[in-house]
């Protein structure tokens, strides 16, 4: 449904470190790189990250990303803590959402909210 979003960073070599890792884990890579702005994806930029320029507020973003299945979301999860990221919920079925929605949620560097979502299947593998 979302084309493409961003988000600004503090320090944008750390941001694409981060990312470079626990999109891999979702079959998504750096696609384009500008040096002020990288765009990631598995078909075309649809997650940008861009360097932030003077003072930025800092509020926290959400950011739900699709997995394929759990164990994607289990290697999304592994990956972001690989990479310097806080656990926020460790991979499990979330209910109160529906009964096969299993994610994942981290803190990213710039302090983000970020989750991997795999919302089919039949959840018994969670």
């Amino acid at each position: 449904m979302i084309d493409h979003f961003g988000i600004v960073c503090a320090d944008l070599a750390r941001a694409e470190d981060f990312y470079d890792r626990v999109l891999a884990e979702l079959g998504c890579r750096r696609l384009l790189d500008h040096g002020v702005a990288a765009g990631y994806g598995s078909d075309h930029p649809r997650f940008w990250l861009a360097r932030a320029e003077g003072e930025v507020a800092r509020r926290e973003t959400h950011i739900a990303f699709t997995a394929a299945d759990p164990d994607q979301v289990r290697r999304f999860h592994a990956a972001a803590l690989a990479a310097g990221a806080e656990s926020l919920h460790a991979p499990r079925l979330w209910p109160e959402y529906h009964e096969r929605y299993f994610a994942a949620f981290v803190r990213d560097p710039d302090g983000n909210n970020v989750e991997a979502v795999f919302s089919g299947g039949d959840g018994a593998d969670g």
